[in-house]
């Protein structure tokens, strides 16, 4: 019998684990090890950050889904990955051995780079958590009593954008149901070489669509920015050209900011010699594997996929929800294959999909693959997205309670697109 853990239980590691279930059956032992006793639906954060969702509604506890499809589960922050010794050392002293581990932990989130950020002990908030996007929605509640200018945008090494600009256009939509926009002045300050980028180079007319969204919406931008600092009240940001030289000095003043920030491994993993890059994300090899510790798989935000380009200030590459699922169900077929004494042979397929809310429409973008160039490259508006994210939700919880190991990307947002091979 062999021994498979699971490290997170996120939008990769839930899924990992039913897969494996129903893939090696019951003679093997499935293990969920992670920090928290709930699983969160993190994309639906931005709304929770200005009241439209709850806690309750995007999270649920996650014991009794697991062990009633026979998967163990430890509700423990890993402190320590001894790697050679296939053993994990949990908080309080306890320790797990695994035959085979897969990493789906999510990103470590950098406030720290830059001084002043951060909803704790900082001055900037977040969506990137629930409690940092109840915290988020607390300050936007006294800022509709005292409006006043807002930053929304990422910071330098952020690798997820989307968000950022789903918050800003949220945002938008709710200030003006309030009719109090007209009092709240917006600018969005990102580290992206040019609005779209969405650390992807762009997918297709993604630059021309989202400038043309930002200006009817009346907020300005700050593009190839490097936030420096930020106290109370007040942003310090360098803005550089596309050659990565200085060109302007931004001081800007304001009364509420959700910045997204920089992402990192979580100490445990990046602490393993030669599991990672510098800043902490898993490499993997063509089969999701890390090529020193073979048996360790990855999936996720975790993973180290270089930038698809250089930017003059510092971006990443983002893993949206449909690359993670391919990543799974690859992770899922090469261990059932090493198991069966088979070498792995199934590839995941890095396409990036994603459906962004913007308040009262939406956009969707494919880009297949994710790094240029691209087979299929298009990005779309509409009210249908809009509602399409709100369905998804709903869809999406509903399978990881229900405990499901069919791939939920590909039977919801790909069929809802018209989209039937990818490869």
């Amino acid at each position: 019998m062999a021994h498979i853990v699971v490290l997170g239980a996120g939008t990769g590691g839930m899924p990992a684990a039913y897969e494996l279930r129903a893939e090696l059956g019951s003679e093997h032992k499935v293990t969920v090890v992670n920090e928290r006793e709930y699983f969160q639906f993190v994309p639906s954060n931005p709304w929770v950050a200005v009241g439209w969702r709850d806690r309750a509604s995007i999270t649920f506890d996650i014991r009794k889904h697991l062990e009633a499809k026979g998967i163990e589960f430890i509700a423990k922050r890993c402190d320590k990955i001894d790697a050679d010794g296939k053993t994990l050392t949990l908080e309080g002293g306890d320790s797990i051995s695994f035959d085979y581990l897969v990493i789906a932990t999510g990103p470590r989130l950098a406030f720290e780079e830059i001084e002043g950020a951060g909803p704790n002990g900082g001055h900037t908030h977040s969506v990137c958590t629930i409690d940092h996007a109840e915290s988020a929605y607390t300050a936007y509640q006294q800022l509709l009593e005292d409006p006043g200018h807002v930053i929304v945008g990422a910071m330098p090494f952020a690798s997820c954008f989307g968000p950022a600009y789903e918050f800003a256009f949220i945002m938008d939509a709710d200030l003006r149901k309030r009719k109090i926009r007209d009092r709240v002045p917006m600018t969005y300050v990102t580290s992206e070489p040019y609005i779209g980028h969405l650390g992807l180079g762009g997918v297709g007319d993604s630059k021309g669509m989202l400038e043309s969204e930002l200006r009817n919406h009346h907020m300005n931008w700050i593009t190839n920015a490097k936030v420096t600092k930020v106290e109370a009240g007040k942003m310090f940001i360098e803005e550089y050209d596309d050659s990565g030289n200085k060109i302007k000095d931004h001081e800007l003043e304001f009364k509420y900011s959700m910045m997204l920030p920089a992402f990192k491994g979580v100490e445990a993993v990046m602490n393993v010699e030669e599991l990672c890059n510098p800043r902490g994300f898993v490499f993997v090899d063509e089969h999701q594997r890390n090529p020193k510790y073979p048996y360790i798989y990855a999936a996720g935000v975790c993973i180290a996929i270089p930038p698809v380009e250089a930017t003059a200030v510092p971006t990443g590459a983002p893993k949206t929800g449909y690359m993670i699922e391919s990543m799974v169900t690859a992770i899922v077929h090469n261990i059932a294959d090493e198991l069966a004494g088979r070498e792995p042979k199934t590839y995941a397929t890095w396409n990036a999909i994603c459906l962004a809310d913007m308040g009262d429409t939406g956009a969707a973008f494919v880009a297949l693959p994710q790094i240029p160039p691209r087979n299929v490259a298009w990005f779309k508006k509409g009210k249908w997205v809009h509602m399409a994210k709100i369905a998804f939700e709903k869809y999406f919880i509903r399978k990881m309670k229900k405990g499901t190991s069919e791939p939920i990307y590909e039977k919801y947002i790909l069929k809802m697109l018209g989209i039937t091979k990818l490869k």
